[in-house]
Parts: structure tokens; sequence; C-alpha cells
């Protein structure tokens, strides 16, 4: 068994649940250093961590942690942050992570219907493909309309769960 870190963690647990999950989040289609990092900064108290706490804990090089930070901040998953008085930046990631990444997706579903929409008119809706981009049409409208109202459902219940915040 390992022992506990000065915080009274256990950073063997902490590595394994980091590493478990990243490879989960691998799995699924995330970049495997932005797993990584996203995992290391769920399971840290504070929810913050800089670019040098990410690289010892994790053991891996500044470059490595800028990029995983990149695309974790343009998937609205982690925000920077500037320490007060210094230029070293923190990267947060919030309690409403997952609510926030997948509201943002609201974008991309809407640049995707004009496409398919665009798609539709181009190619004929009475032609074989123009049906199949009507229905993926559809379905991605069906979801907006979906999405918008489960991430109200999830609010009520969030704040029902575990208050205001």
């Amino acid at each position: 068994m390992s022992e506990p870190s000065a915080a009274g963690r256990d950073s063997e647990a902490v590595s394994k649940f980091v590493e478990s999950f990243a490879a989960q989040m691998v799995e699924a289609g995330m970049p495997r250093m932005a797993a990584r990092v996203f995992a290391a900064l769920l399971a840290s108290d504070s929810g913050a961590m800089t670019s040098v706490e990410l690289g010892e804990q994790l053991q891996i090089s500044p470059a490595a942690v800028s990029g995983a930070v990149r695309y974790l901040a343009q998937q609205h998953m982690v925000s920077r942050e500037r320490e007060p008085g210094s230029r070293r930046e923190r990267y947060r990631v919030h309690s409403n992570q997952w609510y926030e990444a997948i509201t943002n997706r609201d974008a991309v579903l809407k640049r995707w219907e004009y496409a398919l929409r665009e798609g539709v008119d181009g190619l004929g809706p009475e032609t074989p493909a123009g049906r199949r981009l009507a229905e993926t049409l559809a379905f991605f409208e069906f979801l907006e309309g979906e999405l918008v109202k489960l991430m109200d459902r999830w609010r009520i219940h969030r704040e029902e769960r575990f208050g205001a915040g």
C-alpha cells in the first residue's frame, strides 16, 4: 500500500484513477495527453494546477501540458487563470465542466445543420444521397432540441442534489 501524501491523499490511488479515467476518455476519442491532464485536474482537490504541477504529477514535458491545455480550453473543459501577482497560469476544471462542454457543442451542431441543409439543397431532397443527408439533418435537429431540454432538467437536478453553485 502506498503512503499518503502531505495532503493526506494516497498518491498511488490518485495516479491509478487518473490513468484509468484518462484511458476511458482516450477510448472515446480524446487525445491521450489532454485526457491525462483533464483527469489530473479533475482528481485534484482544488481543481486547479500549474503547468509545472501537471508536468511533475504526470511526468510530461511543458510542451505536452501546453498542447493538452490548448485542446481542453478549445473544448470548454478547462479555463486558464492568472495567479495573482505572477505571470504563471493555473488551469482549472469547474464542477460544471461537462455541462459547459456539452452545451457549447450547440455551435458545432448548428454548423453541421447548415452544411447538411446546403447538401440536401444541392443534391436534391429526392435523391438517395439527399434523403440520407435530410435524415442526418433531422437527427441533428432532434438532438439539438432534446439537448436543450436535457440541460434544463440537469440544472434543476444539480441544484436539488448539490445546491446552487
